[in-house]
């Protein structure tokens, strides 16, 4: 039986299966998408439906992502761990700007804060390593954060193996975010990182950004149809199962949609089925 939770941190416990919010805003993560009130109605039907992980950033927008997460849940019901993410400056929908000076992300950790209406953000995950700035020193400055009280716990995201294990020896990490689905498993040495050191790893892009849901792979459509499910479904049902650190956090602006991904959580594979699936990829 496959775990439907996972406990991170200082004992935080969330169900595995979470919901992320970079499509709640437009092309490129750029502006809304849709109208308000459809948003505020998803982010609300996802706590409803149990999901304890809300997975958003200060760039998705750039700020409209945690805007919608503070207007649609807080206060924040017992249990629910809001994670977001800080290090990358937005000037326009293709145009990402790595920001890892330590006045930098204090400076967003602040403004996150203030759009999250909270005192403290439960997991606090750096966007990406800033190349030109050494890692002690970015880390450095999301430690003084944290013994600040201003966060929990420290993430990673986009990281090598190597890297998540320099950063171990630096400080204490609770997650990994990196790009990781049925079809890429190239995060596949920091998965195995995260296991043994018992970090949650929330793979993004759980869907290969729709690739996996668009038709193509015979045996993910003849295993669908055995479940009466659909594509989307068994490769969320396949990370369920391919590792307990793994906690996908698929996102969607559709109500019918995100039904859809959460009951993904009720599918149960067999091993010749994930057997399958397995060498979708060949290793």
């Amino acid at each position: 039986m496959i775990s439907q939770t996972f406990t991170f941190g200082q004992g935080h416990t969330v169900r595995r299966l979470g919901f992320g919010t970079a499509q709640l805003t437009g092309p490129g993560y750029w502006g809304p998408r849709g109208e308000r009130a459809e948003a505020l109605t998803v982010l609300r039907r996802a706590v409803e439906r149990g999901v304890t992980l809300i997975d958003t950033a200060d760039n998705y927008g750039p700020g409209l992502a945690e805007e919608l997460v503070a207007q649609a849940l807080h206060p924040y019901p017992a249990g629910v761990v809001v994670a977001t993410k800080g290090g990358v400056v937005r000037t326009g929908d293709s145009a990402w700007h790595i920001a890892g000076r330590p006045e930098q992300l204090r400076a967003m950790c602040e403004a996150s804060l203030r759009r999250l209406r909270v005192e403290t953000i439960d997991l606090y995950q750096l966007h990406r390593l800033d190349p030109a700035v050494p890692m002690a020193e970015q880390l450095g400055a999301l430690d003084e954060l944290r013994r600040a009280g201003k966060i929990r716990h420290i993430g990673l995201d986009s990281v090598s193996a190597g890297q998540l294990e320099q950063a171990l020896r630096l400080t204490a990490i609770a997650s990994v975010q990196n790009r990781f689905n049925l079809l890429d498993r190239e995060s596949e040495p920091v998965l195995a990182l995260c296991e043994a050191r018992g970090l949650a790893f929330l793979p993004w892009f759980p869907l290969a950004n729709g690739a996996l849901t668009a038709g193509g792979a015979a045996v993910l459509d003849r295993i669908a149809g055995d479940h009466g499910a659909t594509r989307g479904q068994i490769a969320l049902a396949w990370l369920l199962h391919r590792s307990p650190a793994l906690c996908p956090t698929p996102g969607t602006g559709s109500p019918t949609h995100l039904e859809e991904n959460l009951d993904a959580g009720r599918v149960r594979l067999a091993e010749g089925e994930l057997a399958q699936l397995n060498d979708l990829v060949p290793s």
